[in-house]
């Protein structure tokens, strides 16, 4: 008898196989199903609508810390991103360069957002410029009336506030109300073009290679999480669920490297992906502990550093175990 699933992902190459059924998660018969980043978040966490789901690695790890997080991750990362390019600045802020952060007024989605979590991390290892030398605000980047997911108290000597009732980050920032904003989302502000805003980092692309070749970190946005209810009946789930999520990852490896026309709406993908190989290795989207230990130890001392978990968390506690060790033939 199968097991009935919902599984929640963003659309990436990398789950596509998931959603187009190319790739089935053994033993199981599941509805997956696509959904953005910030619904899928507050479905699963305030109302544990998936048996399986992406889930922000920071949230994960507060609720993990606190004891009370519905689910379980596998190391399976299908969001990651390095995050200089997340950094936008109004032009009339006087900001220059990244130490000139410090004492300024910085928006911010959430102050917990994983995101947001890496570059208060990269500030502080790089430049020096630790959290408390910030004058934080959250609100909706675009839409005013965002709330947080999940409970966050500021550690003492942080300024953190709520931006105005009606407000939103982007039209702060372009209004110059506040100097920068550190977001997983470029402002609409910065995508229209206004003359004000601009890029921290604007040959980010350079940095951001610049910066892994330096620490071997290739930062991770989401991990997959299993509801801890459904390991308790099935325990062979997370390994499946693990399997699948890397046969998925194969085939966008193949689609990205295809020579002949590519399969992606980019001329130069192909040329693109080597370029990759060649600063990161051919697995350059890495899934398993192993081989991602620099880049979660990374994350586990910022955020327990940024007062964002109520105890330091080890690697091995915040996945499941049986997903930790690869069997070889």
């Amino acid at each position: 008898m199968t097991l009935k699933l919902t599984v929640a992902v963003t659309l990436y190459d990398r789950t596509r196989p998931l959603l187009d059924g190319r790739v089935r998660i053994e033993g199981c018969d599941a509805t997956v199903i696509e959904v953005e980043p910030e619904e899928m978040f507050h479905r699963a966490l305030h109302y544990e609508e998936f048996h399986v789901t992406e889930l922000s690695f920071s949230n994960y790890l507060t609720m993990t810390a606190d004891g009370d997080c519905p689910y379980i991750a596998i190391p399976a990362f299908p969001a990651r991103k390095f995050r200089h390019s997340g950094v936008f600045i109004n032009k009339r802020s006087g900001i220059k360069k990244p130490t000139d952060l410090k004492g300024k007024v910085v928006g911010t989605p959430e102050y917990q957002v994983t995101a947001v979590t890496w570059v208060r991390g990269v500030l502080e290892d790089e430049y020096g410029i630790t959290p408390a030398d910030i004058d934080w605000r959250w609100g909706g980047i675009e839409q005013a009336g965002r709330t947080q997911k999940t409970h966050f108290t500021p550690p003492r000597g942080l300024s953190l506030k709520p931006i105005p009732k009606g407000k939103t980050l982007q039209q702060m920032l372009a209004d110059n109300d506040i100097d920068a904003i550190i977001a997983p989302r470029s402002p609409t502000c910065y995508v229209k073009g206004h003359p004000d805003v601009t890029r921290l980092w604007p040959e980010f692309i350079k940095t951001e290679q610049d910066y892994f070749k330096r620490t071997g970190i290739f930062p991770i946005m989401h991990l997959v999480g299993v509801h801890k209810r459904t390991i308790a009946e099935n325990p062979w789930l997370p390994d499946s669920v693990f399997k699948a999520f890397e046969q998925a990852k194969a085939i966008a490896y193949q689609e990205v490297s295809y020579d002949n026309s590519p399969r992606a709406t980019n001329p130069w993908m192909e040329a693109y992906t080597a370029q990759a190989k060649a600063l990161m290795g051919e697995d350059f989207w890495p899934y398993g502990l192993d081989e991602n230990r620099k880049t979660v130890d990374a994350f586990l001392r910022y955020h327990f550093d940024q007062g964002l978990a109520s105890r330091r968390l080890t690697a091995e506690e915040i996945f499941v175990p049986s997903t930790l060790e690869r069997s070889r033939i």
